[in-house]
């Protein structure tokens, strides 16, 4: 992501602050580890979530399942040849879920791209794959309690030289996959994000207390709620309820999949015909 002026502005502002204080996970320092590549001259190696089968997983993606052969780790630089961190801003049409059953956290991924000023805290400022590129990046995210800074490598699976996850339409941006390895890092692997909840991603994005409704329970001004939610800048989503249905991946009427994750980008409320209508995307 280039840098402007009033990105740097606005990361000195907020070093200043010292909003950008964060426990390093692994007693790893990101900008260490960087200056010793760049002295170095060889591309940064994690030695804690390494390029092999340990980190893919333990079940279906462990070493001996069909699910992993083929699998290379390729950087960004091996897959495009012109690599972008972010290309003009980071946006929820980013992100792409791939053949991981992690579409919890790509809805909450989709929610943080509405907010710059959360995006800006866990996707930290200056990342590029040009200016002081050593092939480690790093992310912030909030486990148990208070911010961790996660540094991760950008060594990725992939097959047949395409992304085997989170990928962007885009092609060559790789914001949200580096995020995604980040997260399954201080998971424990790829694998362990299989199944879950956005309201997971949601608190570990904001360090904020998350709350759920069920819809045939709601209270009468949950609209207004949402509303309210979102002009102060709540993260959202949604989702249909398969815990006693084996409908996983049924399509309903409406074209909503049983099971899926969805984001919630915004409310409105419509006159048509002198009747109010309230409208959820």
């Amino acid at each position: 992501m280039a840098s402007t002026a009033a990105d740097l502005a606005r990361l000195k502002t907020r070093e200043e602050e010292g909003s950008l204080k964060a426990v390093r996970f692994q007693q790893q320092d990101f900008h260490q580890l960087r200056a010793e590549s760049l002295k170095s001259g060889e591309l940064f190696c994690d030695p804690f979530f390494p390029a092999d089968c340990e980190t893919l997983g333990f079940n279906t993606l462990g070493r001996y399942f069909s699910r992993t052969r083929g699998i290379e780790w390729k950087r960004p630089t091996e897959l495009s040849s012109d690599p972008q961190f972010i290309v003009d801003g980071a946006k929820r049409t980013d992100i792409c879920q791939g053949t991981l059953g992690d579409c919890w956290l790509l809805a909450a991924l989709a929610s943080l791209t509405l907010d710059p000023q959360i995006l800006d805290r866990v996707v930290p400022l200056g990342q590029s794959f040009s200016s002081q590129y050593a092939g480690i990046f790093h992310f912030q995210l909030w486990r148990f309690g208070e911010w961790v800074d996660v540094v991760i490598d950008d060594r990725l699976p992939v097959r047949e030289g395409k992304l085997l996850f989170v990928h962007s339409a885009e092609g060559r941006e790789f914001w949200s996959a580096l995020l995604e390895k980040a997260y399954a890092k201080v998971s424990g692997s790829y694998e362990a994000l299989t199944g879950g909840s956005s309201i997971e991603g949601f608190e570990d994005f904001t360090g904020g207390i998350s709350e759920s409704y069920d819809l045939k329970k709601a209270p009468p001004t949950l609209f207004h709620i949402m509303r309210r939610g979102l002009k102060l800048g709540s993260l959202m989503g949604c989702s249909i309820d398969i815990s006693s249905s084996p409908e996983t991946e049924a399509v309903t009427g409406q074209k909503l999949v049983k099971g899926h994750a969805y984001s919630i980008t915004a409310v409105r409320q419509v006159i048509i015909q002198d009747a109010e209508i309230n409208r959820i995307t």
